[in-house]
């Protein structure tokens, strides 16, 4: 082939080029076949030869390109195989990913709730929470509530024959559970309502919007994607989200720590003796004082009944809220007390608090820890019930090592005569793990759950989040508020 020839070959008149462009499309427009059937608003029903992916020859898909009302467009589609019989139908978003995710709540009060459209795509979950049951992301569907659970006892039923004879107590087990969902499903007295929660952080799921109903039957909530979440749409890969957070995690080392403040502050005995109803000047901390005097007021020892005073202050915790400071000295019987109270209306809802110490330095982190929170440290098998040690301000390791002589010193010795070597052992083997976390050597996670969001963990990056803790508001029981006087108050 001549140079000549080739430059044509390469360079070809723009009609030419367009021709052959044109036929390529009208090509590949020949493999799709209309079907003649149509959606009501006239869209058509496409089908397509395409592989079956269980036996590998060719069977059929048909699609229909349609559009939800109150919703947006959707694609539906329908697989068959006439050689090995495979069906299979899916639903994937006509429309971008949505700059936020999604979160749907159906309060499921009657038969017809279940039948409520749902469409669920691939990166949504489901919860039905009075079952205490997820259904994680999967493929796309276009079903109603009742299909969703259908389909979950259809999955749990297909095995249970072959349960019966692997585990007989795990069969039992599971039809226990699939008679409790049919329940649901029948609307059998005292079942009902049931709630209903739709989470894609894509934003492409839905659940049908009846127009006119109350406002706590059906809500839809946008919100701000993690990065564990775009990772799971696919706006990020898994190598991107670790580089992002070896970033972070090398911009945050970079800066000073935030210095504890309750070493600053002291005690508020150590104020109250030396102020014995004098004012009190501040200590020039960065804490503001609202009142920078400590009050005095006189009260029953608990210990002799004598007459004793108390002394109280209140502190301003920067990041957090004022809290009152309070301490008892009876100088007859030498009884000698100290707690923290936050002030400020009760908060709506309770706050976890999730901290993983993996630095030596964590332990000097402020905590408060209040009288209605629990705390709670896996590794070391240590779990402190709400009430126990009061209200406390003061570092993470203070509050631990409080824990140690509290448990060592009443509990321990007094009892380890009459224990048998086994949980003596136990004992010692304990002890030396919180030795160990004191002294920096173990890693471990410390979980605050207070229904009454009045504890707190100090922040040494703020105002920036910091990396190695959570912070999870959530909604109290009926039985906490109960338990925290709260259902009978009347404002």
């Amino acid at each position: 082939m001549s140079q000549e020839q080739k430059k044509e070959e390469f360079f070809k008149p723009v009609g030419e080029a367009a021709q052959e462009v044109q036929q390529e499309v009208n090509a590949d427009e020949s493999d799709v076949k209309l079907t003649g059937a149509a959606d009501a608003m006239g869209h058509p029903v496409q089908e397509i030869e395409s592989l079956c992916m269980n036996c590998g020859k060719n069977g059929t898909t048909r699609l229909l390109l349609t559009s939800i009302p109150y919703f947006r467009e959707i694609i539906l589609m329908s697989f068959e195989c006439p050689h090995c019989g495979l069906r299979n139908s899916e639903i994937q978003p006509a429309s971008e990913i949505q700059e936020k995710g999604s979160k749907y709540l159906l309060k499921v009060e009657n038969k017809e709730d279940f039948n409520r459209q749902v469409i669920k795509s691939e990166t949504a979950s489901c919860k039905f929470l009075e079952l205490d049951m997820e259904i994680p992301p999967k493929r796309g569907q276009l079903t109603t509530v009742e299909g969703l659970l259908s389909e979950m006892i259809d999955d749990l039923e297909s095995d249970q024959e072959m349960r019966k004879k692997i585990d007989e107590k795990l069969y039992d087990q599971i039809a226990t559970f699939i008679n409790k969902v049919k329940s649901f499903i029948n609307c059998e007295e005292g079942t009902l309502p049931l709630t209903f929660i739709l989470d894609d952080p894509a934003g492409n799921s839905w659940i049908e919007y009846k127009p006119g109903e109350p406002q706590h039957k059906w809500s839809h909530t946008q919100y701000v994607r993690s990065d564990e979440q775009n990772v799971q749409v696919g706006i990020l890969t898994r190598d991107q989200l670790e580089q992002r957070r070896r970033d972070k995690l090398a911009e945050l080392s970079n800066r000073e720590r935030n210095p504890s403040e309750s070493v600053k502050v002291g005690t508020a005995a150590a104020a109250a003796e030396e102020a014995k109803g004098e004012k009190y000047i501040s200590d020039a901390t960065d804490i503001e004082n609202y009142a920078n005097e400590v009050q005095t007021f006189r009260a029953s020892c608990p210990s002799c009944m004598s007459e004793c005073e108390t002394h109280m202050k209140p502190v301003n915790i920067p990041h957090f809220k004022e809290v009152i400071i309070m301490s008892t000295v009876c100088d007859k019987c030498g009884y000698k007390s100290n707690e923290v109270k936050t002030g400020g209306a009760i908060p709506e809802k309770g706050r976890k608090i999730t901290l993983y110490c993996d630095d030596p330095a964590d332990l000097s982190r402020d905590v408060l820890k209040s009288e209605s929170c629990s705390m709670t440290i896996p590794e070391l098998h240590l779990d402190i019930q709400e009430g126990t040690l009061g209200g406390r301000f003061t570092t993470l390791e203070g509050l631990m090592r409080q824990v140690y002589e509290e448990l060592e010193s009443r509990v321990f010795s007094q009892t380890s005569d009459s224990m048998d070597q086994a949980t003596k052992d136990r004992w010692v083997a304990f002890f030396q793990r919180l030795q160990d976390a004191l002294a920096g050597k173990v890693k471990f996670t410390v979980i605050m759950e207070d229904p009454l969001a009045g504890s707190y963990i100090q922040n040494v990056y703020a105002p920036d989040p910091d990396p190695n803790m959570t912070i999870e508001d959530y909604e109290r029981t009926k039985q906490q508020n109960e338990d925290l006087g709260l259902a009978d108050m009347k404002v």
